[in-house]
Parts: structure tokens; C-alpha cells; sequence
């Protein structure tokens, strides 16, 4: 008798556990797509800001921090 460790699901449609690679993959996109944001963000706070003065927005809702 072989002993074999079993994951649970994580969800979606297949119903096949998905690896670790595929996790890590999906969550460095995901960071990526958030320091893409927040660049754009600071950019745009640089961009309008004159003589050295800095622009600051309240945070957003839903970024699940």
C-alpha cells in the first residue's frame, strides 16, 4: 500500500486541484497587475503635483488590504 497525500480542490470549474507553479504563476500576475496600478497611480499624483508638492488619495475600497 502506497502512501499518497491528497490536495483539496481550490476551487474552479475542473474540479482538479491545481499545482503549485500554476498558484505561484497566478499570484506573481496578480501582483504584478496591483504594482502596475499603483504606478499608474503614483505617475499620475507625480504628474500633477507642482513644485515639489505631493498629491494624496484616500484608498481605494476593495483592493483587500
Amino acid at each position: 500500500m502506497s502512501e499518497e497525500s491528497t490536495v483539496p480542490p481550490q476551487g474552479g470549474s475542473s474540479g482538479r486541484p491545481k499545482g503549485l507553479l500554476q498558484q505561484m504563476e497566478e499570484l506573481m500576475a496578480a501582483l504584478n497587475a496591483d504594482l502596475s496600478a499603483l504606478d499608474a497611480d503614483l505617475q499620475s499624483a507625480g504628474r500633477g503635483a507642482e513644485d515639489g508638492e505631493v498629491q494624496v488619495r484616500p484608498a481605494g475600497r476593495g483592493s483587500g488590504f
